[in-house]
């Protein structure tokens, strides 16, 4: 197929300098380019997963196929989902002028030549220009303004692609004008796919070649690609070169090689972005859900990745009073004498703490019996006179006698048990129930000890 941008070029308004990804993708050999390169689909034929909006009579895929693709979108997901793969096989499609940024190397200079030359082809050619923009949220908010008007009057149709939460790092009035579509990881038997097409491709891959990858070895390498496709072809790229042939002439990769192949990789973790508050969400909810191992392996994953340790103990804290409570008074002493120990110790001998204070919290009874505040709380907001308090209670150290303050009021010492029934709440509210234990760890006794009061 001719590259779709071919037509183009005795266009006086082409600028050969001006790179252009895909048609350099296109135009060149690509025999030394890298596994995960070659292996790109050519057509939407061969894209692997994504189903939900590529799959065949989704409305993505018959925009791509008829060319019409006259909206904007954003293509939103994890790395090695198939992203710049997408925006490339659009690129083959459209019979418009295709132009590429990346928002790490560009600023507005570049848009603003991008834009004038748009002008001058739709001026004069009738051609519409799209505009891949890869990682677009690296753009600030001044640079994504400056395109907000060309994709509005349709001098560009813009295709974004970014890692992160588009509704969070784009800005509004762009992600209002464009459809954004999420991608998700790829599920292993995608993985799988794309690395036995990989084997068996004559022409881009391996097939030419006396290539045997053990089952175990495609296994693991399925697995510990985590959903990223390039991540598992830049392993089995490697464990191939590097592992010399038998007798035979065969290569034949084993489960050790692979092993060695897919090192460790980087924690997706963006202390900014959704990595960061998906991760800590579900380390509390792991917290809360009393299952210490997960509660574990999401506190050794932000510990790793460099999260502050300070901020998950803040959230422990928060845990010990909001979820845990009164059936184990020991939580709150517990989170907080780890926060003063990491103070004094710090990392890397500090994750003891963090240990031992997730492991007590996850471990222990839990109650949510403290947000009986908040029905206090909506008490006074919604009572006709918050400020009366029963006169009995007032304080008698001012103006008692001329007052009638704190007359009536029962010291409970002076009663058996230490305990007195008498009104505690203003006259509206007598009778209201804000807080109830729960039948878990002490505070089962707490319930017991309120009913035996209750019955005086």
């Amino acid at each position: 197929m001719a590259p779709a941008n071919s037509a183009f070029r005795g266009n006086p308004c082409y600028n050969e300098n001006m790179t252009d990804l895909f048609d350099h993708a296109l135009e060149h050999d690509t025999a030394s380019q890298p596994l995960a390169e070659r292996m790109r689909p050519r057509t939407l034929d061969e894209f692997v997963g994504q189903e939900h909006i590529l799959g065949r009579g989704k409305i993505l895929r018959r925009a791509i196929e008829a060319d019409r693709l006259f909206s904007s979108i954003i293509l939103w997901g994890p790395p090695g989902c198939g992203k710049t793969t997408l925006a490339r096989l659009i690129a083959r499609h459209t019979r418009g002028h295709f132009v590429t940024l990346s928002a790490v190397l560009a600023g507005k200079a570049d848009l603003r030549k991008i834009i004038a030359e748009a002008r001058e082809r739709r001026k004069y050619h009738r051609q519409r220009t799209v505009l891949f923009i890869d990682e677009v949220h690296r753009w600030n908010k001044a640079q994504q303004d400056a395109l907000l008007p060309h994709v509005e009057n349709g001098t560009i149709t813009l295709i974004g692609a970014t890692t992160e939460n588009p509704y969070f790092e784009v800005i509004a009035a762009l992600v209002s004008r464009s459809r954004v579509f999420q991608l998700h990881p790829l599920e292993p038997h995608h993985i799988r796919r794309i690395l036995e097409t990989a084997l068996t491709d004559p022409e881009r891959g391996y097939g030419s070649r006396k290539v045997v990858l053990a089952p175990e070895a495609l296994e693991f390498l399925t697995q510990a690609a985590r959903g990223d496709a390039r991540s598992a072809l830049n392993a089995l790229e490697l464990a191939v070169e590097s592992t010399p042939p038998d007798a035979t002439g065969r290569i034949v990769v084993s489960l050790e090689a692979a092993q060695e192949a897919i090192q460790q990789r980087a924690v997706l973790y963006d202390k900014d972005g959704d990595a960061h508050y998906d991760t800590i969400s579900a380390f509390i909810k792991s917290v809360r859900g009393s299952d210490p191992d997960a509660a574990l392996y999401w506190l050794a994953k932000m510990v790793e990745a460099g999260e502050d340790p300070r901020f998950i103990l803040r959230r422990l804290l928060i845990l010990a009073a909001e979820d845990i409570g009164l059936a184990d008074p020991q939580a709150l002493v517990v989170a907080s004498a780890a926060a003063q120990a990491f103070e004094w110790v710090g990392l890397p001998e500090g994750a003891y703490h963090l240990a031992e204070a997730t492991l007590y919290l996850a471990t222990a009874p839990k109650s949510n019996s403290t947000k009986a505040y908040f029905a206090a709380r909506d008490a006074v907001r919604q009572s006709a006179n918050p400020d009366e308090v029963p006169r009995h209670l007032k304080d008698p150290s001012r103006d008692a006698k001329a007052t009638g303050h704190g007359r009536g009021y029962r010291y409970p010492h002076n009663a058996p048990g230490h305990f007195v029934r008498q009104q505690y709440l203003p006259d509206e509210l007598q009778g209201a129930r804000f807080y109830r234990p729960s039948d878990q760890g002490y505070e089962r006794e707490i319930a017991e000890r309120l009913a035996r009061w209750r019955k005086k």
